[in-house]
């Protein structure tokens, strides 16, 4: 019989800086080229769990530990963490703070230029290693001028070059288009069919991670264990909705139609899923039962975009001809692949970038004299990255920091940062310090600091990224009620799943120029436009096929309408 590789006995731990523990009695075993996904909302302590496996605690994260964790046999609080990392490695989730060396090929060598190995064998496994996860051809390049799928697999690499036995994979997917983290989760899956490593994985995202099988689900919340089950077993239960995280999409339709999640379904991804004629018949009855869509009034435009044009100053053309309007009140996801232009899209209606061609107007006025102030007194913008934006040290300063610039009288300050805090679930927080969040938490801080300015328009890029599904619901929701109160929301997402739920309307970006501006279901039925710009077909849509529903795009537009209903009530 087999040893497990890694093994929790009754074990626990607090950080030196907290009254409570965080993780309290866990019993886990992990064995030899298992694939375990772990899961569970943010502070459940997953986080922690991963930081004892690779030995940041307690060499990082001092705290005090009780019961037991050995590592492939070996008691880990008498290991060093140099001889940890020979057995664990780990892609953290910000991908950035995980770089070494100037080049792909230097933070590839780091762990051989530490153990000594000679210059001609290091510069052969580094080669080795990076065409093994299609990054070869980028070894000269910097780390910063890579896209994030790329970030991701020289991180794999870097990690994969000391062939240690086992991998530890932080959301994997936070930041990465829909195309390029499905390939990411068929490089974890190819990389462990190769190497017969164990694979642990913690992600929100589950049914992008469930691409690929899964040997076990490990549930967490309030730093414990709730369940540890097969797939097919803990997806033909609530367990997953009741402890704050989101089920496949394709599930959360068939219960909706009365279809009875069985085990011997197959649950665990639509490609293995199973449905008799009986299962079929409940889902195109649920199908046919759809109401007619309502015709919308005419909506005022808001910010128009004409012939846009923008070229970086190393010449890399970024936007080419954009045309877009964006309504007063409108809910508007803009998707695309990573490098798309996106992002500096976002960056030229703020003021951050100057368009060399093109004219962007507000309300009808032209702005290319508006002060980047100017701009942002009517269009608030939350940058992806948190570290970005942060600029006070403590939680409730840094989200009351532009109502004190604009001399808001403080009883209306604390008011109001007191409202925001609670609808981003800081509120427990807001006397803390911002170096004591996750990266989650400070993207929630950020999305704070503008709400809490009353913007007219505002700009999230990527708002959910590391976020559980109830912060995610939370603040989609308060969102929402943003745009019901007649406030223009733009999400710049990878997320396919915020944009078929929220989202009136989805422009798509390829190579810098727009290749469509339609409603979500239609974007996410097209092969050609989900391919051309690295989307990928929802769940929903594969659902419908295996259904015999020819009409996918309308059957995912009813799903989204329902899903609306469902939410009011």
């Amino acid at each position: 019989m087999k040893e497990p590789i890694i093994k929790f006995e009754d074990f626990g731990f607090q950080y030196d800086a907290q009254a409570e523990p965080t993780l309290k009695n866990i019993n886990l075993e992990i064995y030899p080229g298992e694939k375990i996904l772990i899961a569970g909302p943010s502070g459940c302590g997953k986080s922690t769990l991963t930081h004892c496996m690779n030995g940041l605690i307690p060499f990082a994260y001092p705290g005090e530990s009780t019961g037991k964790l050995t590592i492939q046999n070996k008691e880990a609080k008498k290991l060093s963490i140099f001889e940890i990392s020979k057995m664990v490695g780990t892609v953290l989730q910000d991908l950035d703070g995980q770089f070494i060396g100037l080049t792909v090929a230097e933070d590839i060598a780091f762990a051989l230029e530490n153990a000594c190995v000679g210059q001609d064998d290091m510069k052969k496994e580094v080669r080795k290693v990076a065409e093994k996860v299609g990054i070869g051809g980028h070894l000269e390049h910097a780390p910063d001028a890579l896209s994030g799928g790329q970030k991701q697999r020289v991180s794999m690499a870097g990690v994969m070059v000391n062939e240690v036995d086992i991998l530890l994979f932080d959301e994997p997917l936070a930041n990465l288009d829909p195309a390029t983290g499905k390939k990411a989760i068929e490089i974890i899956d190819q990389i462990q069919a190769e190497t017969g490593a164990t694979v642990i994985i913690i992600e929100h995202r589950l049914e992008d991670v469930l691409w690929r099988d899964v040997d076990r689900i490990v549930l967490m919340k309030d730093g414990q264990i709730v369940t540890d089950a097969p797939p097919d077993e803990l997806l033909s239960t609530d367990v997953l909705l009741e402890n704050g995280i989101r089920e496949p999409l394709y599930l959360t339709a068939l219960k909706y139609a009365g279809v009875a999640i069985k085990p011997e379904s197959k649950p665990q991804s639509i490609r293995s899923l199973t449905l008799s004629e009986a299962d079929k018949y409940l889902v195109k009855e649920w199908f046919h039962a759809r109401k007619e869509a309502v015709e919308k009034e005419e909506q005022k435009v808001l910010l128009k975009a004409d012939k846009i044009d923008f070229t970086y100053e190393n010449g890399f053309h970024a936007l080419k001809n954009i045309e877009i309007d964006i309504n007063e009140g409108e809910l508007l996801a803009i998707v695309g692949t990573n490098g798309a232009g996106k992002s500096t899209f976002s960056k030229v209606v703020c003021g951050f970038e100057k368009q060399q061609i093109g004219t962007l107007a507000f309300q009808g006025e032209d702005m290319r004299n508006y002060s980047i102030k100017e701009r942002a007194d009517r269009i608030g913008y939350v940058m992806q990255n948190p570290n970005q934006m942060i600029s006070k040290p403590q939680i409730f300063d840094e989200v009351a920091f532009g109502l004190r610039q604009r001399k808001v009288p403080e009883n209306v300050v604390q008011a109001k940062v007191e409202e925001v805090l609670k609808i981003c679930g800081l509120y427990p927080f807001r006397k803390w310090p911002v170096s004591a969040l996750s990266f989650g938490q400070k993207k929630r801080v950020t999305i704070a600091s503008i709400l809490v300015l009353d913007p007219q328009m505002i700009i999230l890029d990527e708002p959910t990224a590391g976020q559980d599904y109830r912060h995610y619901t939370e603040i989609m929701e308060f969102l929402n009620e943003l745009h019901d109160r007649g406030i223009t929301v733009v999400m710049i997402t990878h997320d396919m799943h915020l944009m078929l739920e929220y989202a009136q309307r989805a422009i798509v970006f390829s190579g810098g120029k727009v290749i469509a501006n339609d409603t979500s279901a239609n974007i996410l039925t097209n092969p050609e436009i989900i391919e051309q710009a690295n989307l990928k077909e929802t769940s929903l849509y594969d659902l419908a096929l295996l259904c015999g529903i020819e009409d996918a795009n309308l059957f995912v537009q009813h799903f989204i309408d329902y899903e609306k209903e469902e939410k009011r009530v």
